[in-house]
């Protein structure tokens, strides 16, 4: 019984879907999906980095804050001098804009203080700086853990993926959808500035929410408003949207593309119901993205993302001593940041082969008689 409680503490959101979305249509978790043998061998080992500690979570929080601030004010002070100066320091504005999502995004797995109530208010404040509704984020985001990888149970909080059956099955103009969808153009480009700035405002159609998930996401948009309407009364429209505008689409940019190399990488795992296991997909599902120190400390250490698929309530300032403490995590699903740029034309999951594979790796039916060829030997370059 100990050890059952320890699981969902250390497991957050295998453990509490089930109660979460009993009386909701979202899928749950069932007992065959709860973690290996290997998964559980590694959450004991886990255990003890749960704990966060309030002293550095305060001074992550201010370093932070206080960092996208002073660049904010520089980039206000730049514009008289050159919008181009202004473009230079949106870039680590904008990953100082990521840090926070992460801070929030801790916040979200109850991870980043000891008290919910911590958690919860500076989650919720923090989602209006970043223009993410913080209730609405936790929920889609902690179905994303507990189906992440499952091949029956796609859709919520993750980046449509086909299977190369379910592609060939399409119509020609919905495969032609299908791949402009993927397009790096539409995927980091239009596609994050979509998400956050106008998908977030209004999450209908995602999944059945509460009033109070519906009314936390509404109050966001109006503390927004106030925000983007006081700092346009002090320094002008034209110099808020001059500033503010490319810190966020910068941001959302990076976010998305984090997120996505850290599970649309070659060697990830999809798998079926039956097959499927949480600490599988999140020891083999996510990626070890391997990054500059800087890049990990704008990034807020996350891609060490199978560590954290597998123990979500590790605060993420102490994922680096996890991976010290045990150097046999840096072989799983270990992706440099020149392997990651090749990622970016994987779209599609060959089943059979077991492995992401490109469009041009498909070869397309010549005409509608076609017979569709088995799962897997439609690949023309495998």
């Amino acid at each position: 019984m100990l050890y059952a409680q320890d699981l969902e503490s250390a497991c957050h959101e295998a453990n509490t879907l089930t109660k979460q979305l009993a009386s909701s249509p979202e899928p749950g978790i069932s007992d065959e999906s709860l973690p290996s043998e290997e998964g559980r061998a590694w959450i004991r080992r886990l255990l003890a980095y749960r704990e966060p500690v309030l002293a550095r979570s305060l001074f992550e929080l201010g370093v932070t804050s206080l960092a996208l601030v002073a660049l904010w004010v520089a980039m206000w002070w730049s514009l008289s001098i050159s919008y181009w100066l202004t473009l230079a320091i949106s870039i680590p504005a904008g990953g100082l804009m990521v840090r926070l999502f992460i801070i929030q995004h801790d916040c979200g797995h109850g991870s980043f203080f000891k008290q919910k109530f911590l958690n919860d208010s500076t989650g919720w404040i923090l989602g209006v700086l970043t223009m993410t509704p913080y209730d609405f984020w936790k929920r889609s985001h902690s179905i994303h853990h507990a189906t992440s990888g499952n091949l029956d149970r796609r859709g919520i909080g993750d980046i449509t993926t086909l299977t190369v059956r379910e592609y060939l099955e399409l119509s020609p103009f919905r495969r032609f959808v299908y791949r402009l969808y993927r397009h790096p153009l539409i995927l980091l480009g239009l596609g994050p500035a979509y998400m956050f700035l106008i998908r977030h405002r209004l999450p209908i159609g995602l999944f059945h929410m509460s009033a109070a998930t519906w009314t936390s996401t509404m109050a966001t948009n109006l503390a927004f408003a106030l925000f983007a309407l006081m700092m346009m009364w002090w320094i002008g429209i034209a110099p808020f949207i001059l500033i503010h505008l490319p810190i966020i689409v910068l941001a959302a940019t990076y976010g998305v593309w984090l997120f996505y190399v850290q599970h649309q990488f070659e060697g990830t795992v999809w798998l079926r119901d039956g097959e499927w296991d949480m600490s599988t997909a999140a020891l083999h599902g996510s990626s070890y993205y391997v990054l500059p120190p800087v890049l990990n400390w704008f990034s807020g250490n996350i891609g060490l993302h199978h560590i954290h698929h597998l123990c979500s309530r590790i605060p993420f300032y102490r994922l680096p001593q996890v991976m010290r403490e045990n150097p046999e995590l840096a072989n799983i699903g270990r992706l440099t940041l020149r392997e990651s740029f090749g990622c970016i034309n994987l779209a599609l999951w060959d089943e059979v082969h077991q492995k992401m594979v490109r469009f041009r790796d498909v070869k397309l039916p010549q005409t509608s008689t076609d017979r569709m060829p088995p799962e897997g030997a439609q690949t023309s370059s495998l």
